[in-house]
């Protein structure tokens, strides 16, 4: 790779896909909420839908905390108890367990967006470019466990959590430090963040109210009044005599011309 683009790649770029991704989140919720959804394509058919979207969000979701904890990180807090070899070992053992199932519900929402004349039909394009941009990532973090268990003495994962570390820091970043790594980690860098670049261009920003969605565990009590006031409690209730109107009411409801 050329000198000035590796440059670019590992010190400008994830700046840029930052930038983008949470500006342009913020202009998409503030300019266009009706967009700010998911698409979901389960009343047209929901045979694979039901495996591939509960595989695909656990496995997605565990990969992401866990190269978020992983990466960032000190090796001072974890080396109190877990050596750096270790540390590599459980990775590549637990991600690949939640990759191979991200892989396989990945795989089937894929396969129903593309062969499924029903919801191919109904499908935009950027959901089908989605769904393929993160399969060929996934697959791609997949290739890079067979080079992570040729260095188990997690020197490689070092070198990466060492880089990410400086650039959420906003610390000087020596890009040349990732120059002999394996290609497959190197793309598998650039394409994570090329995702985090088409993050508000996407049905991916449905993921921020999955986050909020948090916030509703600790919400403040709903205060519910009666549309009747000053009826006394129980009184409002259907099948009570006080919801019932009375006979005229009821008639001039049923037939309005009747009372003109």
């Amino acid at each position: 790779m050329n000198a000035a683009l590796h440059d670019f790649l590992f010190q400008v770029y994830p700046y840029v896909c930052f930038t983008v991704f949470v500006v342009g989140s913020l202009i998409r919720f503030d300019q266009n909420q009706y967009s700010w959804k998911s698409d979901s394509s389960q009343m047209l058919r929901s045979g694979l839908l039901r495996w591939g979207s509960n595989l695909f969000h656990f496995g997605v979701l565990f990969l992401f905390f866990g190269h978020m904890v992983g990466l960032f990180t000190p090796h001072s807090v974890y080396g109190i108890f877990m050596s750096a070899s270790t540390k590599q070992l459980l990775a590549v053992s637990a991600g690949g367990v939640a990759g191979a199932m991200c892989f396989a519900g990945l795989t089937m929402l894929l396969y129903r967006r593309l062969f499924d004349p029903r919801i191919r039909h109904t499908s935009h394009a950027t959901d089908i470019a989605v769904l393929v941009v993160l399969w060929v990532q996934l697959v791609v973090g997949l290739v890079t466990l067979p080079y992570s268990l040729q260095h188990t003495d997690g020197s490689v994962m070092l070198i990466l959590a060492d880089w990410a570390q400086r650039i959420v820091t906003l610390r000087p970043v020596d890009a040349s430090a990732l120059a002999g790594l394996p290609w497959p980690f190197l793309f598998h860098i650039v394409f994570g963040m090329t995702i985090f670049l088409l993050f508000p261009f996407s049905r991916l920003v449905h993921v921020w109210s999955g986050f909020g969605a948090v916030a509703y565990l600790f919400r403040s009590p709903q205060i519910v009044r009666a549309r009747r006031l000053n009826v006394p409690a129980g009184q409002n209730l259907p099948g009570q005599p006080s919801a019932v109107p009375p006979t005229e009411v009821a008639r001039a409801l049923d037939n309005p011309r009747a009372t003109r």
